[in-house]
């Protein structure tokens, strides 16, 4: 089969989640025997900022992990006719031009013979709900969201039928506990600030618990302000800055724990969503400590994958209990990777996407010009 995929960028990861699922599901595509092709549009604000903050040598990781993949670039305007040849499913992420949009589902309402979808992996469907309605999707066969909450604001939005939960999943070639145990020290946490989305949260779940169980604390991730720089300064935080996701495994080898602090849109208005942190530090066998979220889809076994807190002290408690209890600390990395190697990795979400395309085909016969 021949799949093509449109994405900000499969090069980048730099304040781009989607890369770290989509390198995992392509590569697990590749090695089934499909023909894979990636394409980003030139300039790519992630790829740009990955550049202008550590080089080409940030891009390393990614071309050492990922040898079978690569990406090819358009230009501003391309017509998008000559990548799409020969395509029997195509996969366009939001996170694209909306004018590339309506014109690959321009392509197909004229009787492209391929199969098209989008992907949904962001929270703007509930907290920019005009930006999404402003995508032409009247040409898509259907639409993958990456938690039920948003496959149902679809359906709302005359989807019903055709929007499938894809969750993301843990690359499980790559992140998986390390080969031999080495010295663990101290906690870990690898997320961005972003738009002050979960900053109270942070301090409450992460900042003070950590100081409060005099547990040191390395903190990697983007797009931190001076004011945030402060804060982090003020609770004894060693921030590391930007790395890429290929080296995550490696990072939470050295560290005890790790804590998921959900953004605020993940742990109200569309609940049942975690990040693919949680999905990648369960796969590591890292112990990991929730924030308050709640797991409406039953993804995991919340107290026995992971510990669940419910208020700052309560993660306090938690943090002192994993620091001084291995057996607990072992209970929790058997009971995670368990979850994630029956349940969540990207050779389940391809299975998973096989099947849908399976179902489209057999359901819509490619659209023919009249």
């Amino acid at each position: 089969m021949r799949i093509v995929y449109f994405t900000h960028s499969l090069r980048s990861c730099w304040n781009h989640g989607n890369a770290h699922f989509l390198r995992g599901v392509l590569d697990e595509l590749v090695e089934r025997g499909h023909e894979v092709r990636a394409y980003e549009p030139e300039g790519a604000w992630s790829l740009a900022n990955l550049l202008e903050d550590s080089g080409e040598a940030g891009l390393a990781a990614w071309r050492e992990k990922y040898p079978r993949l690569s990406s090819t670039t358009y230009a501003p305007g391309a017509d998008p006719a000559p990548l799409v040849a020969g395509a029997d499913v195509v996969i366009m992420h939001e996170w694209n031009d909306p004018a590339l949009v309506a014109q690959v589902g321009e392509l197909r309402k004229r009787g492209a013979p391929f199969q098209l979808l989008f992907h949904d992996t962001h929270h703007r469907a509930v907290s920019a709900p005009e930006e999404m309605r402003a995508f032409d999707l009247s040409g898509y066969d259907g639409v993958l969201a990456f938690g039920e909450a948003l496959s149902e604001v679809y359906r709302e939005w005359g989807w019903s039928g055709r929007v499938w939960t894809w969750h993301e999943a843990a690359d499980t070639r790559r992140f998986h506990p390390p080969e031999q145990e080495g010295e663990r020290r101290g906690l870990v946490w690898i997320g961005n600030w972003g738009d002050g989305e979960r900053s109270e949260e942070l301090e409450e779940f992460l900042f003070r618990p950590a100081r409060a169980a005099d547990l040191p604390l390395d903190l990697y991730g983007v797009r931190y302000p001076a004011e945030a720089k402060e804060t982090l300064r003020r609770y004894g935080v060693a921030y590391r800055g930007w790395a890429p996701n290929a080296e995550a495994p490696e990072v939470f080898a050295r560290h005890l724990a790790t804590v998921h602090v959900p953004r605020r849109f993940y742990a109200t208005t569309l609940p049942g969503i975690p990040t693919i942190r949680v999905f990648e530090a369960l796969a590591c066998g890292i112990p990991l400590v929730s924030a308050p979220w709640s797991d409406a889809e039953h993804l995991f076994r919340p107290g026995q994958d992971y510990l669940v807190a419910r208020d700052g002290a309560e993660m306090e408690r938690h943090l002192r209990a994993l620091a001084a209890d291995a057996g607990l600390r072992a209970a929790l990395t058997a009971s995670g990777l368990e979850t994630i190697r029956a349940r969540h990795s990207c050779a389940h979400r391809v299975d998973q996407l096989l099947s849908i395309i399976d179902d489209l085909s057999a359901a819509a016969p490619a659209r023919r010009i009249a």
